[in-house]
């Protein structure tokens, strides 16, 4: 039973193939059995009653900087480790109106920021599964559930996504509600999802994007809906932009070869894919994005770095410390090039669907002392639009993949993309031995 998706676990169950109790006490029992070995969990719920709803029976592993009313929501730190919110979160509210239940709460590294946890990448047990959200990439991996919840400030969705072989999913900005999500940065964090399949990804987006009167940043998407039977309609021979990105002379060897693998593949089957670069203004992306961060993080954090930091790692700290000696003109400046490059990325995507590059450097780094290198994720973070990683190779059974991005709120369009590449790609769906 752990080797279903989403859509194939939500489809046995409403066919009477899959009895939802069954289902969860399986996920329940083989979390139970390998987490002690994986670590992608702080706490894992006790299995209930399933509920009815188009989630009924589906058991959802939730990262721990995501509050929920009956488990304890740590964000990665100490300081909360005891903490039970009130309240769930609105996401996990949704889910649980839909029917899911809460798996459990997955590791995320200290307040989502730098300071890694203790999960291991299930592919690979002395690599990191990346971060922040490196419980849930670990736990969709491993099989211990069908669809987890993330978030992304920089690259912490699609990084381990990527590392650990799943699809991830960074909505547009605002298209999934933060209320009661931790914030690291206001104006970058977003709630992203983990699943197995494009149109698992598809379908749970269908779910959970909403509006919140509580999430000043919401921007829903145009409403939309998924049969899990019928899936998402590919976009037949899509046009897309191979773009080098960041530190593209540092990628390694073995993940150059598996993105131009990809783009070959893409071509066989019909699909345009040239060489685009973007217009110089993008350039800036990153370093604007990093001036955003740590001013907003500099705000959030800096009562705690003042009451408590000796409970606080020295990444975190340092952030606090950059952020407060950034002038106030170069934030507004780095604020209004995010709206302005925002709302010009489709022009200068002119004459593609989507953009193709790289989701990391390589495969998951060997330690756990480091979570990998986000640069080719934070430009896309920062300008709000959507992106998806497929996995596409391996090397020496690390996972590898590529990055699919599409303009602002053209999310579906994105997905119906990323349907045509995985089925061009046929990556196999496999489980790591654990």
């Amino acid at each position: 039973m752990h080797e279903l998706g989403l859509c194939e676990a939500v489809l046995a169950i409403r066919a009477g193939r899959l009895d939802p109790e069954a289902y969860a006490a399986a996920l329940h029992a083989r979390a139970r059995q390998l987490d002690p070995v994986l670590r992608a969990f702080t706490v894992l719920a006790e299995p209930g009653a399933p509920a009815d709803g188009p989630l009924g029976g589906i058991p959802v592993a939730v990262k721990d900087i995501v509050a929920t009313r009956d488990l304890p929501t740590a964000n990665g730190s100490p300081i909360d480790a005891h903490h039970v919110p009130d309240a769930d979160a609105w996401v996990v509210a949704r889910l649980r109106d839909l029917g899911a239940s809460v798996l459990g709460k997955t590791v995320t590294t200290e307040f989502a920021w730098r300071h890694p946890g203790p999960t291991h990448n299930p592919w690979r047990l002395g690599h990191t599964p990346g971060g922040s959200s490196s419980g849930s990439a670990a736990a969709v991996a491993a099989g211990l559930a069908p669809l987890a919840l993330g978030s992304q400030t920089f690259g912490s969705v699609i990084r381990p996504a990527a590392f650990c072989g799943v699809v991830g999913l960074k909505p547009s900005y605002g298209a999934i509600p933060r209320t009661g999500v931790h914030p690291l940065a206001g104006s970058l964090d977003h709630v992203g999802l983990f699943t197995r399949s494009v149109a698992d990804a598809t379908f749970a987006l269908s779910l959970l994007a909403g509006a919140s009167d509580a999430d000043p940043h919401g921007f829903p998407l145009p409403p939309f809906r998924i049969d899990p039977e019928q899936g998402v309609e590919p976009l037949d021979a899509p046009r897309l932009a191979l773009v080098r990105i960041g530190p593209w002379d540092q990628a390694e060897p073995e993940a150059l070869a598996c993105l131009e693998a990809a783009a070959e593949r893409f071509r066989a089957a019909g699909a345009r894919v040239e060489d685009l670069s973007l217009p110089t203004p993008f350039g800036r992306a990153a370093e604007a994005a990093r001036t955003i961060l740590a001013c907003e993080a500099s705000d959030i954090y800096a009562p705690l770095v003042a009451s408590q930091p000796d409970k606080l790692s020295a990444p975190l700290r340092d952030l606090v410390q950059e952020g407060a000696g950034i002038p106030a003109v170069r934030y507004i400046a780095a604020w209004k090039l995010q709206a302005t490059l925002r709302a010009g990325f489709g022009a200068a995507l002119a004459g593609f669907d989507a953009l193709l590059t790289l989701p990391a450097l390589g495969a998951a780094p060997k330690g756990l002392a480091d979570t990998g290198d986000p640069s080719f994720c934070v430009p896309f973070t920062y300008l709000g639009v959507p992106c998806i990683t497929l996995p596409a190779g391996d090397v020496e059974g690390l996972p590898l993949g590529i990055q699919l991005v599409a303009p602002y709120r053209n999310d579906v369009r994105l997905l119906r993309i990323g349907r045509w590449c995985e089925t061009a790609l046929d990556h196999p769906r496999r489980f790591p031995s654990l």
